[in-house]
């Protein structure tokens, strides 16, 4: 441990829970980050986890479960 100060901002994570439209846009940018064949409509257009493990299975060919375990992990809860 150290004495300085934490670099991140305090408030960040209250940030995002009041702006959810902020929160879902982050959230995007992440999914297109891990999986670049979405486009930025494509992104936009995602429901909900399971329309994201859809995708999943239809362009990257993965199995469910894996798309599944996969989504899951970038999703961490959060909400479209």
């Amino acid at each position: 441990m150290t004495d300085q100060p934490s670099t991140a901002s305090p408030n960040a994570a209250n940030r995002m829970q009041d702006n959810p439209a902020e929160a879902r846009k982050l959230l995007r940018a992440e999914i297109g980050s891990k999986w670049g064949k979405f486009s930025a409509q494509e992104l936009t257009d995602l429901k909900d986890n399971d329309d994201l493990v859809s995708q999943l299975v239809a362009k990257y060919g993965l199995e469910k479960n894996a798309a599944q375990r996969d989504a899951a992990a970038v999703v961490k809860g959060r909400t479209f």
